[in-house]
């Protein structure tokens, strides 16, 4: 499967959009298993440096995991702030504490106004930003989480340091071709 669409302007993105390789992940902030990657994409960014670009889509899992959505309003809330990244690596490492009174006191460590954060969750501000992240998860085949794409392309390996390591690289020496 390909994702659906493309990467674009509307994305949260590290790295730059000339890497010669790109890893998108759908995830879910409260899904232990993203919650397993979330060091090793590190790791996959530290190893590739400017050779990767990496870019993370919204895809709560609300049935099995009652704080996710949540979680992805807060990151995005934060992200208009421009605090997604922060946001996104602080609700990872305290995955367990995912209330909306937890995030609202993350987007306070990170810098953004917490009164604001908490009036996006209670107004569900960003609910549609979710959402269209969702859609275009399930456009793409993606049926849980987390869910990666290289190149465009779905990843169906293994989430470990090593297969993603060389699924990674072998994607940047096709792209170098």
């Amino acid at each position: 499967m390909s994702l659906t669409p493309p990467v674009s302007e509307r994305d949260h993105v590290q790295g730059s959009a000339t890497a010669p390789v790109t890893l998108v992940e759908y995830g879910d902030y409260e899904c232990p298993h993203c919650g397993t990657v979330y060091p090793i994409i590190k790791q996959i960014q530290q190893h590739f440096g400017e050779a990767l670009r990496f870019v993370f889509r919204n895809f709560p899992l609300n049935e099995i995991h009652r704080h996710a959505e949540h979680a992805s309003e807060a990151a995005e809330a934060a992200g208009a702030a421009g605090k997604f990244w922060p946001m996104h690596d602080i609700i990872f490492e305290h995955q367990t504490a995912l209330t909306d009174r937890d995030l609202v006191t993350y987007a306070e460590a990170v810098g953004v106004d917490s009164r604001s954060v908490a009036e996006a969750l209670a107004r569900h501000t960003f609910t549609e930003r979710v959402k269209a992240d969702f859609m275009s998860g399930v456009r793409s085949g993606v049926n849980g989480t987390p869910t990666f794409f290289i190149n465009g392309e779905r990843y169906d390996g293994a989430h470990d340091y090593a297969s993603l390591r060389e699924a990674l690289t072998e994607a940047g020496a096709t792209a170098r071709k």
